[in-house]
């Protein structure tokens, strides 16, 4: 960086000091300088913007007009470079935050959260982005996008935020039409909502008397997404295993029934915050990635990051 650049908020702050304290002499007691270095440096400074910032008298010190914007300027810019200091040193977050989330996540927990946020850290912005499709946070400009489900291998970063078992469920219509499966068996005679997406099991997954097996299952509809899922589930059309964060609120009101869950082997979904690597996470990044661990921790769908 020239020399010239590393110095410019030097200069500014020696030329405020002069011009608050009324005099080169006193300007550099406060600065432990002498007063012909800080005359030095007031030359150096009109030298290089090419006009007059102080008239010089005998008796005073003056103000030209050029002066005087200039010092209105310096004063904005030395207040900015303080507060990021201060920032830095304090932990204190500020800037803009831009984030990524799965339409039905971002919605229901993400959206619901963000009053308390604004409200503890006041110097963030923050730029909400829900969308079905997992993005590029790279191509995308995102800071940080929240992940459900198992992560493929990359090179981004990623923090638990929280976790949330699974949970195999029909509506009071289907079970009262199709009656209710008493064992992970009984699933043979029933219409089976699966995902579309490449898993590694291809039946559902039960535990009996500590022993854990998986269940075939088959059915007349195939989603890429668990909010769809949830919704064809709501509608009557069949038997689904999602996770619970999909379905506690229906569950809770009753439109939405759990099943099998004697059998239910207790595994989980993940939820992760993944952010890019290299260099130090950003301090708001960190602030919104904690405080969704502290809300997530507190919502009955969900276990406690670990």
């Amino acid at each position: 960086m020239p020399r010239v650049l590393m110095e410019r908020s030097g200069e500014m702050e020696v030329f405020a000091r002069v011009v608050e304290r009324g005099g080169f002499s006193a300007a550099a007691r406060s600065l432990d300088l002498t007063p012909s270095a800080v005359s030095k440096l007031i030359g150096r400074l009109e030298g290089r913007l090419g006009t007059r910032l102080l008239a010089r008298t005998t008796r005073a010190l003056t103000l030209t007009e050029e002066g005087a914007s200039y010092h209105r300027a310096a004063l904005r810019i030395l207040q900015d470079l303080n507060e990021a200091d201060h920032a830095v040193a304090t932990g204190m977050a500020r800037g803009r935050i831009r984030i990524n989330a799965s339409l039905p996540f971002g919605t229901v927990f993400v959206a619901t959260s963000i009053a308390g946020f604004v409200q503890r850290y006041p110097n963030l912005t923050l730029d909400l982005s829900f969308t079905d499709e997992v993005v590029d946070l790279l191509e995308e400009k995102a800071d940080v996008a929240i992940r459900v489900g198992n992560l493929p291998d990359s090179a981004l970063k990623a923090r638990k935020l929280a976790q949330s078992r699974l949970v195999v469920c029909a509506s009071p219509g289907y079970l009262k039409r199709c009656g209710i499966p008493r064992t992970p068996a009984d699933l043979r005679n029933h219409n089976c909502l699966t995902f579309n997406f490449r898993r590694s099991r291809s039946g559902w997954p039960f535990r009996h008397k500590r022993r854990d097996f998986e269940q075939p299952v088959s059915g007349t509809v195939q989603v890429n997404n668990g909010e769809t899922m949830r919704q064809i589930v709501l509608e009557g059309a069949g038997i689904a295993r999602l996770g619970l964060w999909h379905v506690a609120r229906a569950i809770k009101s009753g439109a939405i029934i759990p099943l099998l869950e004697e059998f239910n082997p207790g595994d989980l979904e993940m939820i992760h915050a993944v952010y890019l690597g290299g260099g130090n996470l950003p301090e708001g990044v960190r602030a919104f990635i904690d405080y969704m661990i502290e809300t997530l921790a507190k919502s009955d769908p969900f276990e406690r990051a670990r």
